[in-house]
């Protein structure tokens, strides 16, 4: 059993960047891929602590970047050593994970030139089906042994400056704050030229934020999401989005809000940037250049990946060769390989068409319907598979139908089932320890509460559909879907969160082991 007790540090720092102190942080674990992740959990916030954090109303994000610049010293670096990453530095909503991929796809292509090109590393969050996949260089995930290697690197040395100082060796930084230091120090031993950072979450106190010298900065679209860090406004979050902008890079965005975009100018004027806003390459808009994500709503981010490659090669003395405005084949090229699974990813499987996406928020739900509508037009047969553990169910389940129903029409049957079940894998067998979380109340997940209360959310915004299933494993989902597909084709839009993306690429992935790719691996 794990205790967890609360400090004083614990309740001034933010949920990503929280120190807590566990009795099972001494153990010896084998230095093995396996031991590293059983490690890595023990460092996750459980549900008790994290309610605790959310009751307490306190601003606890004044020592997130002064605790992580500790963190960075304990380790034997100084913030400054990540200056020769030659960082692109990436923030937002929506879509920054798509943007970093379409970003590290362009460069890719200049790898044969050499300089700044010739390793590429790409940090992002969260993971779909290994904790690895965050870390990637070259466009594939580290290897298990390599991730081992530097995970207990990290580990080891924190430790020693523990004993070395006097401190409890046994605290350690939290889970996200920890693979941001393994995603440095992974950098730097394996010569990375340039290194491409999506933020977690916010940006003013992410623990990426310990970045000073980026060769640009990147603002994808804002909306509302994570409230109770960033506030309540589109204002507040724009405020902690523009947060990683710095005097030495200028500022990419894409078409905000009047007053967010207000609010990035006025904080790129006091850091001592520029702003410029990126719109839809005419290219892209045209379809004259194709994308390697075909949804219309990557066409932004598309065009804002192509003009911080653009920044970041003619800043490193590598020209990208843009001549009037018309994208040279390097670029068409990296725009139409990228691979970035789990969003708007088509997966077949006999008679099932399964159209994956981790859409999670109102805005990003509300553009997934459009995508899948687009797609579901003369489709006798559509499914859904839905969770999200955290957030607002009502509105979540109201921007998805809602979208849905302007494409296919009111009085038309969105799904003939619905089904809503835990981000839980499978029923008999453990559940990957990759994919372990325990931010979320276990009796909520006992009980199904979260998934009753989505499925009571569902027929009142779309009564027409057929029948409503809560399960209590995406395992139990697939055995429903199979059932179905055994009278007709289906189509299966699975969404609400990247983690139940995650989740089931895993029992998609165990049941059809040939059809399905393990994202990001070598």
């Amino acid at each position: 059993m794990r205790f967890f007790q609360f400090s004083s540090t614990l309740l001034n720092s933010r949920l990503y960047a929280t120190t807590f102190y566990s009795t099972m942080a001494s153990i010896q674990y084998p230095k093995t891929y396996e031991g590293a992740i059983a490690a890595l959990n023990t460092l996750q916030s459980n549900f008790a602590i994290l309610e605790e954090i959310r009751k307490s109303n306190q601003d606890m994000n004044k020592k997130a970047i002064a605790e992580m610049a500790e963190s960075v010293r304990q380790l034997g670096y100084q913030p400054s050593d990540f200056d020769k990453l030659n960082v692109i530095h990436v923030a937002g909503t929506k879509g920054k994970g798509s943007t970093c991929a379409f970003t590290a796809s362009i460069l890719a292509q200049y790898k044969p030139l050499g300089g700044a090109a010739s390793k590429l590393g790409l940090y992002t969050s969260p993971h779909l089906l290994a904790v690895r996949e965050r870390i990637q260089i070259d466009g594939a995930s580290i290897s298990e042994a390599l991730f081992a290697k530097y995970f207990f690197e990290v580990w080891d040395r924190l430790e020693a400056s523990a004993v070395r100082e006097g401190r409890d060796p046994t605290i350690k930084p939290v889970y996200f704050r920890f693979l941001t230091l393994v995603a440095f120090h992974t950098y730097l031993c394996e010569d990375v030229k340039t290194a491409i950072f999506e933020v977690g979450i916010g940006g003013e106190h992410d623990s990426t934020n310990i970045i000073q010298k980026p060769t640009v900065v990147g603002i994808t679209s804002l909306g509302i999401d994570h409230t109770n860090v960033l506030g309540n406004t589109i204002e507040e979050i724009a405020w902690h989005k523009a947060g990683i902008i710095k005097p030495s890079a200028r500022t990419l965005t894409v078409p905000q809000q009047p007053s967010a975009l207000a609010v990035i100018q006025k904080r790129a004027n006091e850091k001592g940037s520029t702003v410029e806003v990126v719109h839809v390459h005419p290219q892209i808009r045209s379809r004259e250049v194709k994308l390697g994500l075909p949804a219309q709503f990557m066409n932004g981010n598309a065009s804002l990946a192509v003009a911080l490659a653009a920044e970041h090669l003619t800043l490193l003395g590598m020209n990208p060769g843009i001549i009037d405005g018309k994208l040279p084949p390097r670029f068409v090229k990296g725009l139409a390989e990228v691979v970035w699974p789990g969003r708007c990813q088509l997966v077949k499987t006999g008679a099932i068409e399964w159209c994956i996406d981790g859409a999670h928020t109102v805005d990003s739900l509300e553009v997934c319907g459009k995508w899948f509508g687009a797609r579901a037009a003369g489709i006798n047969k559509r499914v859904l598979i839905f969770n999200q553990q955290k957030r607002d169910s009502d509105a979540l389940i109201n921007a998805l139908a809602g979208s849905l129903q302007e494409i296919l029409g009111v009085n038309t049957r969105i799904f003939d089932e619905a089904i809503f079940c835990t981000n839980m894998t499978f029923k008999e067998r453990s559940h990957k320890a990759d994919l372990v979380s325990v931010g979320t109340d276990p009796k909520a997940l006992e009980n199904l509460s979260v998934q009753k209360k989505l499925a009571e959310a569902w027929v009142d915004a779309e009564p027409g559909t057929r029948a409503t299933h809560v399960v209590p494993t995406v395992e139990d989902a697939l055995r429903i879907v199979s059932t179905l597909s055994h009278k007709a084709p289906v189509q299966v839009l699975v969404t609400g969160s990247l983690h139940l993306v995650g989740a089931f690429l895993e029992v998609l992935g165990q049941k059809y082991p040939h059809q399905v790719k393990q994202p990001h691996t070598q």
